[in-house]
Formats: C-alpha cells, structure tokens, sequence
C-alpha cells in the first residue's frame, strides 16, 4: 500500500456522498483491499450472492477486474457486474500513481422488475444460492435510472479529486513506487528505460513492470512516451520558434521521425497541425 487514509475523514464523506445519492459506496486501495464502506452493510441481494463460495469468489474477480480496468483507463469506469447489477468505479490518482478507488455498484437498473430478473437469474443460476430469496431482495432493490448513475459516477469522480486536495489521503514517500515515480518525472527527458530505472534502484526489470501496472496502469515504456508527448504538447503551445528536430530532442526522442509517430499515434494529429490548432484558439 503507496498511500495512508484519513478514515475518519474518509467515512464522513462517504456518508454525504450517499445521503445525496442513496447509493452505497466503497473505498479501496492499490492492492484492491476494501477499507471502508457507507453503510458498511451490503444490500440483502449482494449477501446472498456471497452466500457461497461461488458467489464470493465472483464477487472478488470482478471487483478486481474492475480495478485494473480503472487502473489502465485512468479514468471512470461503469460496468455491469458478473450478477446483473450496475457499478461504477472511480481511480483516485496522486502524482501520476494509482493509489485507490472509489467504487459504488449493487444498483438495479433495468426498464421493469421482469426484464431485470431475468437477466440477473441467469447470471446467477449456477452459484447455488437461493433463488427465491434472491428474486425477493431484487424485488426490493430501488430502480436507479441510466441517467442518474452517470450523474453519481460524476460525482464519485469529483470526489476521488477531492480526496487528494483535502489530504485525506497521502502518498508514504519511503514506498518503492513512489520513488520510482519520483525518478521518472526527473529524468524522462533523458536516455532512461526500465533496465535503467531498474538498475538505479538496484531491483529486478520485472519488479519495474509490476510497479508501472499497478501505479499506471500501462508498461513502464509507454508512460514514459506519454509523458514525453505531454511535454512536446507544452513546448510547441509556449514556444512555436523551435523546430520539430529540437523540441524531439528537449523530450527525449532520439529519433526525429519516432517523435512523428509517436505524437500522431497518441494525439490524433502531426506536430505541427497541433501547433496550428493550438494557436487559432489562443
């Protein structure tokens, strides 16, 4: 774990976060460890899910799924979870590094109780769970339109922000990842990759992987890019007089045509027609 939570803090607002939306939410950290729910009881059709060993089983890989799935996308994930249910997770990011999430799901959102319960049946006809009392608790989940999950997951997002600038959450400088992460925005302009990095800190290029997915979600090598177009991007905004050859050389790129292909790759466009647009709406 990268990172230290204020719970006290934490549970306070996750409390307002339902009382505005009546959806139950859940914090986790990197390692997909939950830490703290508002209410911290799970709906009666999620308890019965997790009744058996297959349900909790499920339960537990699509949570973690859903994780690396935010982890990867950087951004806010909705979903239908493997009994039928809608959920939607939010990464909480510091200083580049994927140190939680904020997760809400168990919400019934289908035209009619009839349609629902027939999907969600055959979704969970094999986890030897009572069926009839799983059709009674779906019976009794509130309907919670499309519309109003997008609303809840965009505010679940603000919130994930939220948590960083109130400092609800802190990152532990002595943690490996955040060294890593450290080094990375100090050096990316220069000749450095995971064998590099690895080197430096004097660990396996396999524990370099492992620490570039679960802080970002992508390889090492092409956070390393997107950081490299990020600062190729502000150049050609602030300062237009440079050439394409030195701004690729100020980001790190050796190869003048590689910068080509990488910013068009990651932007859509060429250097310079980004330049452009950039310009016609200063």
């Amino acid at each position: 774990m990268v990172s230290s939570f204020d719970l006290t803090k934490l549970r306070s607002l996750l409390q307002d976060f339902y009382n505005l939306t009546q959806i139950r939410i859940t914090v986790f950290d990197d390692t997909f460890h939950e830490l703290v729910s508002y209410p911290e009881q799970l709906p009666a059709f999620c308890q019965i899910i997790r009744s058996t060993e297959t349900g909790r089983q499920k339960c537990r890989e699509c949570d973690d799924n859903a994780c690396r799935v935010a982890a990867r996308r950087r951004s806010l994930y909705t979903y239908k979870c493997h009994a039928g249910l809608m959920e939607s997770i939010a990464p909480i990011i510091m200083s580049n590094i994927v140190i939680g999430y904020l997760f809400f799901g168990h919400i019934f959102s289908y035209p009619g109780f009839e349609d629902g319960w027939a999907e969600i049946s055959k979704c969970c006809s094999h986890y030897d769970c009572d069926m009839e009392s799983l059709k009674s608790a779906c019976f009794h989940h509130p309907f919670v339109p499309e519309a109003y999950i997008s609303s809840s997951s965009h505010i679940m997002q603000a919130v994930a922000s939220y948590l960083c600038m109130e400092r609800m959450v802190s990152l532990r400088q002595q943690e490996l990842p955040v060294q890593i992460d450290e080094y990375i925005l100090a050096h990316f302009t220069e000749d450095i990759d995971a064998v590099s990095i690895a080197a430096h800190f004097q660990i396996g290029k396999t524990k370099i992987y492992e620490v570039a997915k679960e802080s970002y979600g992508i390889g090492i090598a092409e956070y390393i890019r997107k950081l490299r177009i990020e600062k190729a991007k502000q150049l050609l905004s602030e300062q237009p007089d440079l050439s394409l050859s030195e701004i690729a050389s100020l980001c790190g790129f050796s190869d003048y045509n590689y910068f080509i292909t990488v910013f068009r790759r990651l932007t859509g466009m060429p250097p310079r027609l980004y330049q452009k647009q950039q310009n016609s709406t200063a």
